[in-house]
C-alpha cells in the first residue's frame, strides 16, 4: 500500500500515542542512572509505536497526540489512581514530586486528547479515536501469536462492528497478517479509551487501541509500512 490513504467522510478522527517515547526529563535524570538499558526496552516506552501513529494520521489527515516522555516516570495511559501510573522508579518519590510530574507531564497531554474529542465532536456526529501502542513479542516466557490486535469494549456497537471491519480489511490487504481482538490485552481494561468512554457514550465515541508487535517494527522502514498498511485499512473499514 502507498500513498495517501483516502480520508473517509463521517466521523472525525482523533490519533494518540501514550508510550511514543523514552525521555526522561533532567530534573529526574539522576533516578534512572541505573535504569538506562530498561529505558530502551518495551518498558521504557513502545518500540515503533511513534512511527506507526505519525505514518497513520499523516495518511488520514488527522490529528496526532505523541507522548515523548518515559512512562517509567508516569504511564500516561493509566489512570490517576491506579496503582502503577508510577513506576518502581518513581512510586517512592515524595507526594510533592510525583504531583509535579503529573502537573507537568501527565495533565497536559490527557487535557489536549481530551479537548480534541470535545472539539472533534462539535464538529462530526461521531469521533474515532485511535491509540496507537506496541507490544514485546515475548513476555515473561510466552509468545505473543500475534501481530496486530484491536482492543475495544464488546458492548460498545460502534467499537465491535469497526473492529469487525478493519480485521477483515486487513485480511483483504495483507492475508499473512495475524490480526486478533482484544489481544494480548483486554479493551475494557484500565486505559485512556477506558476513561473517555465513561465521559462520551457509545454512539459519540468509538475508542480503539491499536497493538502491534514489536518484531514487526525493527525499522523505521517497517514501521511506515505498518502504518500504511493500518491507514488505509482503517479508512476502508470507515467507508
Amino acid at each position: 500500500m502507498t500513498g495517501r490513504a483516502k480520508r473517509p467522510s463521517g466521523p472525525s478522527i482523533v490519533f494518540t500515542c501514550e508510550h511514543g517515547g523514552n525521555a526522561v526529563p533532567g530534573r529526574w535524570a539522576p533516578l534512572f542512572r541505573e535504569h538506562r538499558d530498561v529505558l530502551r526496552t518495551h518498558r521504557g516506552h513502545d518500540i515503533g509505536a511513534a512511527v506507526v501513529a505519525e505514518t497513520m494520521a499523516s495518511a488520514l489527515d488527522a490529528p496526532l497526540f505523541v507522548a515523548t516522555t518515559s512512562r517509567l516516570l508516569v504511564d500516561l495511559n493509566r489512570s490517576p489512581r491506579h496503582p502503577r501510573r508510577f513506576s518502581e522508579v518513581t512510586r517512592a518519590l515524595p507526594r510533592a514530586e510525583r504531583d509535579r510530574i503529573h502537573r507537568e507531564y501527565y495533565e497536559p497531554h490527557r487535557a489536549a486528547v481530551e479537548a480534541a474529542v470535545r472539539d472533534a465532536l462539535g464538529r462530526a456526529p461521531r469521533v474515532v479515536h485511535i491509540g496507537v501502542h506496541s507490544f514485546t513479542p515475548v513476555l515473561d516466557g510466552a509468545v505473543r501469536r500475534a501481530d496486530v490486535g484491536f482492543l475495544y469494549d464488546p458492548a460498545r456497537r460502534g467499537e465491535r462492528e469497526l473492529c469487525a471491519a478493519w480485521k477483515a480489511a486487513m485480511k483483504d490487504a495483507a492475508p499473512r497478517c495475524v490480526v486478533r481482538q482484544n489481544y494480548p490485552y483486554r479493551g475494557v481494561s484500565d486505559g485512556f479509551t477506558t476513561a473517555l468512554r465513561k465521559v462520551h457514550g457509545a454512539s459519540r465515541y468509538v475508542g480503539v487501541e491499536v497493538e502491534v508487535n514489536q518484531a514487526r517494527l525493527g525499522s523505521r522502514a517497517e514501521a511506515r509500512a505498518m502504518g500504511k498498511l493500518l491507514a488505509e485499512s482503517l479508512s476502508a473499514a470507515l467507508r
